[in-house]
């Protein structure tokens, strides 16, 4: 006997729902995005009906290829936010802050840095920089092809529409804040 499925989390559904108004909206077809973003079809369809669990490195693809903020999928036109934070391979992630000035849209986030692994990010649209101050333990972070090493009470700025890495150096999480700039051409 197969157990029933359960539900798909309601925040999930809200970010799938808001993923396939901008795809419709761009008028690209599911697998037209996919192709795109670098991720298969049943991966982006299982996000847009909220059955899959969004992880940064797969939004991040997917909003790259959309030429919008993360916090396009993250917020709703109220401006609340979801979820609470987003995993991906070494960084979770939480939105705290959206700020829409004019030319330019800031995205605020926390972040935790677990040890062991590498996140590499998939190019942010041109010119989208990154502004990354850490408060405990050392990170390697910024372009894939030239990281930096940030420790504790140091910041570090770069151009993010290249790949880009976050890497926690040694056995401690790092926490730190991370400011994402993204220039508005439209």
């Amino acid at each position: 006997m197969t157990p029933p499925s359960a539900s798909p989390d309601p925040t999930n559904v809200a970010v799938g729902q808001r993923l396939r108004r901008l795809r419709e909206q761009q008028g690209l077809s599911l697998s037209a995005l996919a192709r795109a973003a670098g991720i298969g079809k049943a991966t982006l369809s299982g996000l847009e009906n909220g059955t899959r669990n969004p992880t940064l490195e797969t939004l991040y693809a997917i909003t790259a290829q959309l030429d919008v903020p993360l916090a396009a999928l993250l917020t709703d036109p109220a401006g609340r936010q979801a979820p609470a934070f987003i995993p991906g391979a070494a960084v979770r992630g939480t939105l705290l802050e959206v700020f829409t000035d004019p030319g330019v849209t800031s995205e605020l986030y926390r972040l935790e840095v677990h040890p062991g692994r590498t996140q590499t990010s998939p190019a942010h649209p041109r010119g989208v920089t990154e502004h990354i101050t850490v408060y405990a333990g050392t990170l390697r972070t910024g372009p894939a092809d030239d990281p930096r090493e940030v420790h504790a009470g140091e910041h570090f700025s770069w151009v993010s529409d290249v790949p880009h890495v976050y890497a926690a150096i040694g056995g401690e999480i790092v926490l730190a804040a991370l400011l994402i700039r993204y220039p508005r051409v439209r």
